[in-house]
């Protein structure tokens, strides 16, 4: 059990999930794209998301201001959590845009989102949990997909809801958060996620109406 709770802190880590919504919105949406587009799309959100805030944590480590890449404390966080959003930021101004990809676009928004709120916290000494907030992001988003274009991955969501269970269960087993850290931080990634929804069906919508 042991085994599988330190795996699920590392296979559910905040940093995948950016990505993670990224691939399943190509994989699964109606609408068309060209491989060499999407290709070229994922190459370039995996670096900025994954591998430059790998590269900055290692930079940090070796600076002696991060012990751990779950970033354990409080005062650890404030610099990744700045340059993630500033990161967020050239995503949406230079990789999306909300014409061609209005749901990735406003499912990074929420990331943007969800992130100042994480890094507001850490002013008020909170370390809310970046797992719960993650993953909570991610299966908001996929329950707007399936419910704007009618799909039905009743698996997937099962699993992303396991997945957020098992993952709570990895951070209060290593005494990383408390419970009220593990609720505010899956607040935190599903509220904006929610909240921008109207949006981007609208937009889907307009979409729809000049392409016809």
């Amino acid at each position: 059990m042991r085994i599988l709770l330190k795996l699920v802190s590392y296979l559910f880590h905040p940093l995948w999930m950016p990505f993670a919504g990224s691939l399943f919105y190509f994989t699964f949406t109606p609408r068309f794209f060209p491989r060499e587009i999407i290709e070229a799309k994922l190459l370039a959100i995996s670096i900025i998301t994954i591998f430059i805030p790998v590269v900055f944590y290692f930079l940090l480590k070796n600076l002696g201001k991060a012990e751990s890449i779950f970033l354990e404390n409080v005062k650890e966080r404030q610099w990744p959590l700045f340059f993630f959003i500033l990161l967020n930021i050239m995503v949406l101004n230079q990789v999306l845009n909300i014409y061609n990809y209005p749901g990735l676009f406003y499912y990074f928004t929420g990331i943007l989102l969800t992130t100042i709120i994480t890094y507001l916290f850490t002013w008020l000494r909170m370390k809310i949990s970046l797992h719960m907030a993650g993953i909570g992001g991610l299966l908001m988003f996929i329950i707007g997909f399936c419910t704007y274009f009618h799909l039905y991955f009743i698996y997937t969501i099962s699993f992303l809801i396991v997945a957020s269970g098992l993952s709570a269960s990895s951070r209060l087993y290593y005494k990383a958060h408390t419970k009220w850290e593990l609720f505010l931080g899956f607040l935190a990634g599903l509220i904006p996620q929610l909240a921008l929804f109207s949006f981007w069906f609208t937009e889907y919508r307009m979409s729809d109406l000049f392409s016809r």
